[in-house]
């Protein structure tokens, strides 16, 4: 399934809960897309995701059910060292 890294910018300061974790995964599992792993900005104004999802209109149905912004979606590939 290909990779999505997905910016997200919060109006204000992004308080994180296992509540509203929760919420997103159920929101997203729903939707067929698959939550790997973030990044949080350190004003906590901004995010960076990393999805797996079938097409970038998945994540977006996932974001607008949550109630959180999508920005920007950016298919990726995966890569690391090798050494």
């Amino acid at each position: 399934m290909p990779l999505y890294l997905i910016e997200r910018q919060f109006a204000e300061r992004l308080e994180v809960t296992p509540e509203g974790i929760a919420g997103i995964e159920a929101i997203n599992a729903e939707a067929g897309v698959e939550w790997l792993h973030s990044f949080l900005s350190a004003d906590q104004t901004k995010t960076y995701c990393l999805y797996q999802a079938s097409d970038p209109e998945a994540i977006r149905r996932a974001a607008e059910a949550a109630g959180i912004p999508a920005d920007k979606i950016v298919e990726v590939s995966q890569f690391g060292p090798t050494g």
